[in-house]
């Protein structure tokens, strides 16, 4: 059901791959409720990717780029600026890769090449289409930009390897840049902590099936989709969110407010015998 909430706005995605992606929902949702928006990503995951086919059904234009390149970002803003007729409403940085965790190496046993790349792709080209926005003075008045973040960036999880760092530096960026942005421009910059999500990128982090099992039994709402998180970066899109700036915010069923649930303890007890009542109703308590 569409609400309109981003009637008559302008927007780019940055990291549409596939149906899989956030970025590819966030997208398709953006334009149901009203938007016109412009696609961008790298060529090579144009190639082995399915966004041309997004790019047909949402009637937006592709406009290649690698996100660490100024230059290129620079193409990026101008021509979306031509091709929607007007300044930019909301952006979402929906970008992430680890070289390291693509070619095995652990925490401990870091290639530092590869950390850098880490690091320029998943955080500091954030900073670079921030500035690079700026400059341009290509975002409308209370504009808005999302990052999608996880959890790891303030805890420790198993096999995220740097990209905790990554993810920790991406939301230091929007909280220096959020303040400096909102006092000139009212533009509001944001960070969400989306639950583990199966994404292409997502994928890649050992444990993934067995962290998605584990979040899900910690969350009283369980994990959120990769629907929900669309419908969630809409309202953050819209008018309705004006004053929401320099936040990290969980959109996680609850996970980054639990210690220990029921379903999760259940994993390591025979059965639910001893947390139930006379008439055998769970107690959650």
């Amino acid at each position: 059901m569409s609400h309109n909430l981003l009637k008559g706005k302008r927007g780019i995605i940055f990291g549409a791959l596939n149906e899989m992606s956030i970025a590819w929902k966030v997208a398709e949702r953006a334009v149901a409720e009203g938007a016109v928006i412009t696609l961008s990503n790298t060529p090579i995951a144009v190639r082995m990717g399915e966004l041309n086919a997004l790019a047909e059904k949402l009637n937006a234009e592709i406009i290649l780029a690698d996100a660490t390149n100024v230059e290129e970002l620079n193409t990026v803003f101008e021509k979306s600026v031509d091709i929607l007729g007007g300044k930019i409403d909301f952006i979402l940085h929906s970008i992430g890769m680890s070289p390291n965790v693509r070619k095995k190496r652990t925490y401990d046993d870091l290639d530092y090449g590869m950390l850098e790349k880490t690091l320029d792709i998943s955080a500091i080209s954030f900073h670079k289409m921030l500035q690079v926005a700026k400059k341009q003075d290509a975002m409308a008045e209370y504009g808005s930009v999302i990052a999608l973040s996880y959890v790891a960036a303030q805890r420790t999880f198993f096999g995220y390897n740097d990209m905790a760092d990554a993810k920790s530096l991406l939301e230091s960026i929007a909280r220096s840049f959020g303040y400096i942005y909102g006092r000139e421009k009212n533009v509001r910059i944001n960070t969400i902590f989306q639950s583990p999500t199966p994404t292409t990128a997502g994928s890649e982090v050992k444990g993934m099936e067995d962290l998605m099992d584990f979040s899900n039994k910690m969350s009283p709402l369980g994990n959120a989709t990769v629907d929900e998180c669309a419908d969630y970066c809409i309202t953050l899109f819209s008018d309705l969110t004006r004053k929401v700036t320099m936040q990290n915010l969980f959109h996680d069923g609850g996970f980054s407010s639990m210690g220990m649930s029921l379903r999760a303890m259940n994993q390591y007890s025979k059965g639910l015998e001893d947390y139930t009542d006379e008439n055998g109703n769970i107690i959650y308590g």
